[in-house]
This record gives structure tokens, C-alpha cells and sequence, in this order.
């Protein structure tokens, strides 16, 4: 009798096991529910991009979707219209999809990476409440139609890496956030004051502060730059407007493009040792000023482009403007010396 007892409880065990890995390693409904609704708001009539969403279980074979081992949790979207898949290679051109981002995004909070790149025909805006995902990485969404701003608190998303919004027609100013928990310093101060004599100081917020409820709040203290782990920051081919933050030249962003777009003001001139820029693009902008001395100061600048701004005055010597040509300084207002004509 005690066998029969014993084998009865190490089934009942071996059944209780299988069924806890199940839930583990299986889309929870909520998780489905999300992307179902963000395929909802989308439209891609050529190639068949969701026909495999199908099934209880969004972590198997899903087209685009991963999933964590671990938690069972969607991590990952990666859709593409570009990409090297046999879908497209097969048929020899590439894909166009219409619709939105849909909110819905936000309800998968275990989400790493949404790429949602080179479709060319979606709009709509940026959900604001994607700032909201704690585990974000990545955000690639180039090639579109997205309109609106970023949101304005993209700066709580502590782990993300890259952010990824170029071409496409985005609006409004590099947005400010309050992750940085960073009262602005003197210089800065003096800085924006000469940006924008009608900032008023007083309503920025204190250090540590959480929130802001003054009416119609306008910061420049943008913290982008001041995320810990964001390297690349690419939001060239829109349509922002205002001064470039200050912070982005001392922080650890290493690929940065802020190009054709309508950025104004001067260079900001805060490069030190911790600028290091394998590439830094503000081409066809319409800054003004001189070029800062202490870009020369940047520990490493590979590409680097002014052209088509309305900058004056000499090109610094040293590096990294040493091995630089022409091409980078061209269709300014009055830049000179090397390797322009002399001042």
C-alpha cells in the first residue's frame, strides 16, 4: 500500500512539474492579447507578415517575436521591411506596411526590443506611454511616417541602448526628461538663457524631483545624454527644431545624428574627455557660431559633419579636425582654414 501511496504522489508530482514548465515557457494570454492588438492597428498586404501569428502560444513561431526562457515573457519584436529574410528575397522588393503603433505595446512589460523599421507607410506617433517599459533596449523605428514628438520622458528608460527614429517626420524639440534628476548648473543656466530669454528657471525642477506641475513646463536640460547606457541616438531626417542639449556631447552616446532636421542655435560648447564619437553628424541644420574649441578636446571624433549649417569663423586645429576634408565644413556661412581656404 505505502508503494502504491508513493508512486500516486511522484506522479502527481512528474504532472505538477510539466504543467508549472508549460506556464513557464508559454505566451501568457495577456502577452497575446497585446500583440494581437498591436497587429490589429497594422496593415501589410504583400507578404503575409502575420499570418503565422496564430495559436495560443505567441513565443512559437511567431513571426518577429521572441521570448524570454525564463519567464516566458515576449521580449522581443524585430519586424522589418528591409531585412535579408527570404520573404523578401524571394519576391525581390521590399515591404510596405500602413497603420500605427498601437498603445497596446505598452501592456508587454517584460519587452527588450521593439523594431518596427523600414515600412515606410506607418504614422501615427510614438505611444507615450512606451516610457513606461522598464527592460526597454531598443527602439528602432527609421523608415516611416511617424509624426508628433518624443515623448518627453524618454529619459526613464535607464537601460536603453539605442534609440533609432530617423527618417521619418518627427517634431518639436531633442525632448527633456527627468531621469537625470539633474538641477541644470550655472553654465548651463547662462547657456539657455541666451537660447531662450523666456525660459523661466524658477518651474524647472529641484534635485530628485519626480514630477513637474507647472503648466505648459519647457526644460532644456534634456538628460538623452545623460542616460547611463545609451550609445547610439539617431534621429536625423525629421523635422525637430530648437538647440541641441547640452548634455549630448559630455555623455556616452558614441554614434550620434541629429542631420536634416531644423536644429538652431550654437554648438554647445561642452565636448571633453568624455565625448568619444566613432560618428557625429549635424550636417544641414541651421546652426550658427563658431565651431567650439573644445571639440579638440574630445577624446575621439571618426566621422564627424557640419556642412550646410550657417557656422563662421576659423576651423580649431589638432585633432580630430587634422584629418578631416573638406567636405565636412562645406556650404557654411564664412568657416575657414584648413581644410578650407585660409581665414
Amino acid at each position: 500500500m505505502g508503494g502504491f501511496w508513493l508512486l500516486q504522489a511522484t506522479t502527481v508530482t512528474v504532472l505538477l512539474l510539466a504543467v508549472s514548465t508549460a506556464v513557464v515557457h508559454s505566451c501568457p494570454p495577456s502577452d497575446r492579447a497585446a500583440l494581437l492588438a498591436f497587429k490589429e492597428a497594422l496593415h501589410e498586404p504583400k507578404f503575409g507578415i502575420f499570418n503565422s501569428w496564430t495559436g495560443a502560444d505567441c513565443c512559437h513561431k511567431w513571426y518577429g517575436v521572441s521570448c524570454d526562457r525564463e519567464t516566458g515573457r515576449v521580449a522581443d519584436i524585430n519586424l522589418r521591411g528591409e531585412a535579408e529574410e527570404p520573404i523578401f528575397e524571394r519576391a525581390h522588393r521590399t515591404g510596405y506596411m500602413t497603420g500605427y503603433i498601437s498603445p497596446a505595446i505598452c501592456k508587454l512589460a517584460r519587452l527588450s526590443s521593439i523594431t518596427v523599421a523600414d515600412w515606410k507607410g506607418i504614422s501615427g506617433e510614438i505611444p507615450r506611454c512606451i516610457t513606461s517599459l522598464p527592460f526597454l533596449r531598443i527602439i528602432d523605428l527609421i523608415g516611416n511616417r511617424i509624426s508628433g514628438t518624443i515623448p518627453y520622458d524618454i529619459g526613464r528608460l535607464h537601460r536603453l541602448t539605442v534609440l533609432n527614429v530617423a527618417d521619418n517626420a518627427i517634431s518639436g524639440r531633442i525632448p527633456p526628461s527627468l531621469a537625470s534628476n539633474a538641477e541644470p548648473g550655472l553654465a548651463e543656466r547662462e547657456f539657455v538663457k541666451r537660447a531662450d530669454p523666456g525660459l523661466n528657471f524658477p518651474y524647472l525642477p529641484s534635485r530628485g524631483s519626480g514630477s513637474i506641475s507647472q503648466p505648459g513646463f519647457r526644460a532644456h536640460t534634456e538628460s538623452l545624454g545623460k542616460m547611463a547606457v545609451l550609445s547610439t541616438l539617431n534621429l536625423d531626417m525629421n523635422k525637430l527644431t530648437g538647440p541641441i542639449p547640452m548634455s549630448l556631447f559630455s555623455s556616452g552616446i558614441s554614434d550620434l545624428n541629429l542631420s536634416r532636421n531644423s536644429l538652431e542655435g550654437n554648438i554647445p560648447d561642452m565636448f571633453g574627455v568624455r565625448s568619444y564619437f566613432t560618428v557625429l553628424d549635424l550636417s544641414y541644420n541651421n546652426l550658427k557660431g563658431a565651431i567650439p574649441k573644445s571639440m579638440s578636446s574630445a577624446s575621439f571624433i571618426g566621422h564627424l559633419d557640419l556642412s550646410h549649417n550657417h557656422l563662421c569663423g576659423p576651423i580649431p586645429v589638432g585633432s580630430p579636425f587634422d584629418h578631416l576634408e573638406a567636405s565636412s565644413f562645406v556650404y557654411n556661412d564664412c568657416l575657414c582654414g584648413k581644410p578650407l581656404k585660409a581665414c
